[in-house]
């Protein structure tokens, strides 16, 4: 887990309500309510963060469990790899041990067909061990479609939560958050040219913010509005062309 990536530091805004909502309850019951919880949205919104905040927290209010937290791609790695060395047994065995059990970016293993079939054993086992699973995803669980059917059904029979586009609002509340931590005084305008203009994702918010403290570092050239449209220009007419 990344210790960043906190609840703490998590801003939360309408955009990203329930997916906060729904892993903060299950780190507080660890009930299985929501089981499996799928979470999906665009690159760079947040549901990374979300995954390790609740690793963090559950490690913390459940020691005892046995929590991992990996990318679908890492997964795809270690059963290659036991094939390759003749210990699927033991990756087996590994996997179905586990309490929670989250993995990032799900749709890596769509087109992948061993490895789906090898992660729906798992997946069945663990939640009829009433273990709690948890999926990232670019896309909801129908819309993956390289993934098989049987696993996109199972996948969608728990609770589904999206991101949706951030507002103004959260944009600029993140940004403050972001410039709280960082001890730089950063004029209110620059702040709020950034979050009228950069709108794709959150990654890309930080960014832009990054880039103009980083100027300021390196030249000692003071921040204002001028020469931050100057330092952004290049995303800016990347987001014009999109739209």
């Amino acid at each position: 887990t990344n210790t960043k990536f906190t609840f703490g530091n998590f801003v939360v805004g309408e955009s990203n309500q329930m997916p906060y909502a729904a892993s903060k309850r299950i780190c507080e019951k660890n009930s299985l309510v929501y089981n499996p919880l799928f979470i999906h949205g665009d690159v760079g919104m947040g549901k990374t963060h979300l995954l390790n905040a609740m690793a963090i927290d559950l490690e913390e209010n459940f020691p005892t469990l046995k929590i991992v937290m990996m990318s679908a791609e890492r997964f795809m790695y270690q059963f290659i790899k036991s094939i390759r060395l003749k210990e699927t047994i033991k990756f087996k065995d590994q996997f179905r041990s586990i309490d929670i059990l989250m993995i990032d970016d799900i749709q890596f293993i769509g087109g992948k067909e061993s490895t789906q079939e090898e992660f729906f054993y798992t997946f069945n086992d663990l939640i009829s061990q009433g273990k709690q699973i948890i999926i990232s995803s670019n896309k909801s669980p129908l819309d993956l479609l390289s993934l098989d059917d049987k696993l996109k059904s199972r996948l969608a029979g728990g609770l589904v939560v999206d991101f949706l586009q951030t507002n103004y609002e959260l944009r600029l509340c993140i940004l403050k958050k972001k410039v709280e931590s960082l001890n730089i005084n950063i004029p209110s305008e620059v702040l709020d040219f950034i979050a009228r203009n950069i709108i794709n994702n959150i990654r890309e918010l930080e960014g832009a913010l990054n880039r103009i403290c980083a100027n300021f570092e390196l030249t000692g050239k003071k921040i204002n509005i001028e020469n931050s449209k100057e330092l952004l220009s290049d995303l800016i007419s990347a987001h014009n062309k999109n739209i």
